[in-house]
C-alpha cells in the first residue's frame, strides 16, 4: 500500500479551492438581476421593472418586453446579450423614439457574487452607436449602472459595454 505524496494532495487541495469558483475573470455563472429603471432622486423611484434574473452562460441573450405597470412609463422592446466580459443592448425594427429625460433612466444590472466583482469597463465605441461618455456607465458594490436617459433608440441603436471582471467564486 503507498501512500499519496505530497503533490497529489496538493492537486487534490487545489481542485477542491477552484469547485466554487467561476471561471477566472468573467460573469459566467453568475446569477444578475437586469432590471429598467428611472428616477431624478434616487431615494424616490419614478419607475423601476419587475427586473429578469438570469444565468449568465457563454453568452446569455433575452429581450426585453413593455409591462404596463406605471401610466405613462414603460420597458423599450430592446435585446440584451451578456458576455462572459461585456453586456450589449439593442433595439427591435419598427421601434424607434427617445428615452424620458431625467437624473437617471436605463438599465442596471445587479449581479451575485462573494467579492467586489468589477476591476474596470469601457464603452466599445466601434459598436456602440449611442452618445454614451464614461459619465453614463458606472457600478456600485456588484451593480453596473448604464444611463441612456434623453437619447435616441432605434434599430440603428447599440451599446456595448467591455469589463474587466475579477475572479470571484460564484455565490
Amino acid at each position: 500500500m503507498t501512500r499519496p505524496g505530497w503533490p497529489a494532495l496538493l492537486a487534490g487541495l487545489a481542485v477542491g479551492l477552484c469547485a466554487g469558483a467561476a471561471p477566472a475573470g468573467t460573469l459566467e455563472g453568475h446569477l444578475v438581476t437586469f432590471h429598467v429603471m428611472t428616477w431624478d432622486d434616487p431615494e424616490a423611484l419614478i419607475f423601476d421593472s419587475k427586473g429578469r434574473t438570469v444565468v449568465v452562460d457563454a453568452r446569455q441573450e433575452f429581450g426585453l418586453e413593455p409591462e404596463g405597470l406605471v401610466p405613462g412609463f414603460d420597458i423599450v422592446p430592446a435585446q440584451v446579450e451578456i458576455g462572459p466580459t461585456r453586456v450589449e443592448v439593442g433595439y427591435d425594427d419598427g421601434i424607434s423614439g427617445r428615452f424620458y429625460d431625467s437624473v437617471f433612466n436605463g438599465y442596471v444590472l445587479r449581479f451575485e457574487a462573494q467579492c467586489a466583482l468589477f476591476e474596470s469597463h469601457r464603452i466599445d465605441a466601434d459598436a456602440t452607436t449611442m452618445p454614451l461618455t464614461e459619465a453614463h456607465v458606472f457600478t456600485r458594490g456588484n451593480a453596473l449602472y448604464i444611463n441612456v436617459a434623453d437619447m435616441d433608440y432605434g434599430p440603428e441603436a447599440r451599446l456595448a459595454i467591455e469589463m474587466e471582471v475579477a475572479d470571484c467564486p460564484l455565490s
